[in-house]
């Protein structure tokens, strides 16, 4: 996927290194300097320049190459000047309250992304340019509806009238629900509703996705020439994508265009859709207030910091005052406030150099300190209001919230002295650059306040060359600006860690975090000690493992201590009270419980610690018996000694175990019985987990009355992917529990399977024993924390019971085995550190289980391959080496017969779930994979839904 960015002319030159970005996956540019081109005009540059950069073959042929996201930043920014000389989608954001893995310099384009490329993946493959707005933030949090099928699709949102008159909007028929009737452009309260009574309306966000047959009209209606590849006036003509183009569109367009007119075009309604504007200043603070309000639950909130008003954001800077209930809509960024300033209220201060200043900021005014050339300053006053429209002779024209005349005037400075070329103000040199030492507190008072009588500022202004607007935009030394950044964000950086209880430091992502420490070379901050929170203790080792790392130093000490403090908590919470087994087995008897495997097909690993302790899990799985049998088998009876015996039907070894110290063994690497053994101590056979205290093991089988014998069957190879060793466990609990009177249900078997493997220390979630447990096809979810009580729902079964799509359904064994427990570990190690990428794919990963499940639900099995097919590529995102190449090999003879594959579990071998695009396509799989297996163990097996799950009875 390619990321095209337009930016203003002097970022492109520094873009790469400023924000550390691959020139080959991120193009910038900005619009031509020779005219102005509009958004549409903009969009036909950028992909004609891109194209020039990187092809000599035809455009048309370059443009179904890849994806493309086309973000349009290099505005005049003339209602955020702040943000005027980066482009404001590079406008910083604070870290989010309830978020985690959020980034400390973040930006709006970091956060826009997230939406942007999700929407791009999920539609049709002809829809392969997606342009957006770079002054709008847009979140769904729900499942993205299906995506209509169209040359052009724009993304609404439903909205009142009032809302809609300052926006384009959309007008749609009634009878025909996502098709574009028309597009009208800031329509008034009455004209809408008056056409309400036909059409429904909703608000155009300024996310419009593109075929290539829209995107080549588009170039054409920009002056291009695909004949010469090159447009006819040199530069693209005039187009505004939402004012004028989308004036042309539907099927009964406002104005007509024969080319723009033939254009299908859907409109795709986000019911749950959120829209936030970073269009101007005050838009900066309203919509933070309303994204950090957005929700409002305290068990989301770790930190407890109360402001004295929501509207006060302080980001990448040193600020020394105290603020008071008085102050609000307050935005201070990159910036040095010290201890004699005085704020009260509607204030955007950015860009301020360290200093001493006694200065009193009236309500309403604005300060940002821009550097420029290699060593000075360009102050730039200016009011929350303020819109930089305008003449400048004209009293209507607003500067600092006054008429910009009256500003001369009452400082005893004539206008007509000021270069301002058509005497637009964006034009108008009215900023003056300054050294440092000559940037004080009394003439920046002046410039705010005024005052006729002080001839010495007026002469110091009159004297001092001045920027415009326009002129900061191109001349602002960015190196500078972002390096005075960076200065305030890492001395504040420890002051965050030390105030972990009341900031967002571990929430953050670490990994990121990490990487700051190492390069600004922070010394690390107090190590957490017992009374911090448990989660935050977790986090905390884990960052300094990975600081240690980055240091090249040993950090596996931290990670070892942080793999300890959640199994220690996780067996903590999951024992509630100890067990006194009691023998509940007739002399000859024996107890037999046997379980199905499981098949994840949406959710896997949003079920695994600690990911789930803080959002929940949400997982879709069958339980599958395999070639007509429960695979995963046990048989406890008594023995003839008071020992334990343990015997392995399928490896065909024993074990006998006499002490507690052998049976507490169960960690040691290549035990053959260490999950057995760990299930006897958590049923009570051990002093740590039993009620009565034993001088020996000896001494409680005696009073237990009898030894045991435990046989175990897995009839299933080892790395196959299917739950096994989980399974296994729960399994051999379950029957345990039943053969000792200790009363566990399958629900309390699977949260002490979550126990039993933190004792082992392969850790990993629950979705695999629950999967096991329980029959059929479910939908399991958990809530957040440490008790991980699933919710069940159970899903209708009918695809295992029509023969036609059973038939389409395969399960096959690759030959290829891959143990998941160091591939769990990497995937933890994210989730401790709070990595982005990490979480944003788990979170992509709860949302495609809502889908899947409303998929099956509504017995759209047609649709069930496409839902297994992305949740195949939700998990090579999270870990590429899921899919090896010798299993891609497999799936290079196959793909063209499957509407949807995965291979169960973490992936990378064992066996594979596929749905054929037809009967006659199963038969082709399966006669490829026969004739030509990948290696002497691959094979197809018979399976069938497991109505019982796990089932316990005696003999």
């Amino acid at each position: 996927m390619k990321h095209l960015i337009s930016l203003p002319p002097n970022v492109v030159k520094h873009y790469h290194e400023l924000e550390n970005k691959n020139k080959q996956e991120w193009y910038v540019d900005s619009d031509p300097k020779e005219k102005h081109v509009g958004s549409g005009g903009g969009t036909a540059h950028i992909l004609s320049r891109c194209r020039a950069s990187e092809s000599n073959e035809m455009f048309s042929q370059w443009l179904k190459k890849e994806h493309k996201i086309i973000i349009h930043g290099g505005g005049q920014s003339r209602r955020l000047p702040a943000y005027a000389p980066v482009g404001k989608v590079l406008t910083p954001l604070p870290v989010f309250r309830w978020s985690r893995g959020q980034r400390l310099h973040q930006k709006l384009m970091d956060l826009q992304l997230s939406f942007l490329t999700k929407i791009l993946q999920k539609s049709p493959s002809h829809l392969n340019t997606l342009v957006a707005s770079g002054d709008v933030l847009l979140l769904n949090e729900a499942i993205l509806p299906e995506i209509p099928d169209a040359d052009i699709v724009c993304v609404g949102l439903w909205t009142e009238p009032s809302q809609a008159k300052n926006h384009g909007v959309f007008f749609l028929e009634r009878k025909n629900t996502d098709r574009l009737a028309f597009m009208l452009q800031k329509p008034n309260d009455e004209k809408i509703k008056e056409l309400m009574k036909d059409y429904d309306f909703l608000i155009d966000v300024g996310v419009w996705l593109l075929s290539e047959r829209a995107v080549n009209t588009l170039m054409k209606k920009s002056g291009w020439n695909e004949q010469n590849q090159k447009f006819i006036n040199g530069t693209p003509d005039f187009m505004d994508l939402y004012g004028d183009f989308g004036l042309k569109m539907g099927t009964q367009p406002a104005e007509q265009d024969q080319d723009i007119n033939e254009l299908d075009v859907a409109v795709l309604v986000l019911n749950e859709g959120e829209f936030y504007h970073f269009g101007k200043s005050r838009e900066l603070i309203d919509s933070c207030v309303m994204l950090q309000n957005r929700i409002l639950d305290q068990r989301e909130i770790w930190h407890r910091r109360i402001k004295p008003h929501p509207s006060i954001f302080t980001l990448n800077a040193v600020t020394n005052i105290k603020f008071h209930r008085e102050h609000r809509n307050i935005w201070i960024e990159n910036a040095y406030i010290g201890q004699n300033w005085n704020l009260h209220k509607d204030h955007v201060i950015t860009g301020i150099p360290e200093n001493n200043w006694n200065l009193d900021l009236p309500a309403g005014i604005c300060l940002d300190i821009v550097p420029v050339q290699n060593d000075k300053f360009c102050l730039r006053p200016y009011g929350y209001y303020d819109d930089f429209k305008g003449n400048i002779f004209n009293p209507d024209t607003q500067w600092m919230g006054q008429p910009l005349t009256d500003w001369f005037k009452q400082r005893g400075l004539n206008i007509d002295q000021i270069p301002s070329g058509d005497g637009d103000i964006q034009d108008a040199r009215l900023f003056p650059i300054l050294d440092q030492s000559a940037l004080t507190e009394d003439f920046i008072r002046w410039m705010i306040q005024g005052d006729a009588d002080n001839t010495h500022q007026a002469e110091k202004y009159s004297k001092a060359p001045k920027f415009s607007a326009s002129d900061i935009h191109a001349g602002t030394n960015l190196q500078r600006l972002y390096n005075q950044r960076m200065q305030y964000s890492r001395k504040i950086i420890p002051a965050l860690a030390r105030n972990h209880e009341n900031s967002i430091f571990y929430q953050l992502d670490l990994k990121d975090m990490a990487h700051q420490y190492m390069e600004a070379e922070l010394p690390l901050p107090e190590e957490l000690t017992k009374k911090a929170n448990g989660m935050s203790r977790i986090h905390d080792q884990m960052f300094r493992a990975k600081i240690q790392q980055y240091r090249g130093k040993e950090g596996s000490g931290h990670e070892q201590k942080a793999f300890e403090l959640l199994k220690d908590t996780m067996v903590e919470s999951g024992i509630t009270h100890l067990m006194q087994p009691e023998l509940d087995l007739l002399s000859d008897q024996i107890v037999w419980g046997r379980s199905p495997v499981r098949i994840d097909i949406a959710g896997g690993w949003t079920d695994t610690p600690p990911y789930c302790l803080i959002n929940g899990g949400k997982v879709i799985n069958f339980a599958l018996n395999m070639n007509g049998q429960a695979p995963l088998q046990c048989f406890v009876k008594r023995g003839n000694k008071y020992s334990i015996v343990f015997r392995s039907i399928d490896l065909g070894i024993e074990e006998e175990v006499t002490t507690y110290e052998e049976l507490s063994n169960f960690q040691e690497v290549g035990s053959a019985f260490a999950i057995s053994k760990a299930a006897l101590v958590l049923a009570g056979f051990s002093p740590t987990f039993c009620q009565k205290k034993y001088a020996s093991l000896t001494e409680q089988l005696k009073d237990f009355g009898s030894g045991l014998e435990i046989n175990t069957l897995a009839a299933v190879p080892k790395g196959s992917g299917l739950g096994t060793s989980s399974i296994l466990a729960a399994t051999i609990l379950g029957t345990i529990a039943d053969a000792c009177n200790l009363g566990w249900d399958k629900i309390e078997l699977g949260k002490k399977t979550l126990v039993l493997e933190q004792l082992l220390t392969t850790g990993g979630g629950w979705q695999d024993q629950f999967g096991g447990l329980l029959h059929g096809v479910k939908l399991i979810e958990t809530a957040p924390g440490f008790d991980q009580t699933p919710v069940l729902k159970w899903l209708p079964d009918h695809l295992f019971h029509q023969s036609g799509l059973k038939s389409r359904m395969m399960v096959y064994y690759t030959g290829i085995t891959r143990v998941a427990k160091n591939i769990l570990a990497e995937i933890v190690r994210g989730m401790f550190l709070n990595e982005s990428e990490v979480l944003s794919i788990l979170k992509d990963m709860q949302y495609h289980v809502l889908e899947t499940f409303e998929s099956i639900q509504r017995g759209n099995y047609e649709d069930l391959g496409r839902v297994i097919e992305e949740s195949w590529r939700l998990n090579q995102r999270l870990d590429e080496g899921t899919n090896p190449p010798e299993v891609q090999k497999i799936l290079d003879k196959i793909n063209p017969y499957l509407s949807g594959k995965k291979l169960a579990g973490a992936g990378g071998g064992g066996f594979m779930f596929m749905i054929a695009k037809d009967e006659d396509a199963a038969q082709k799989v399966k006669e490829i994979l026969t004739q030509d297996p990948p290696n002497s163990r691959a094979r197809f097996v018979d399976f069938d839904l497991s109505d019982s799950g796990l089932l316990i009875t005696r003999s």
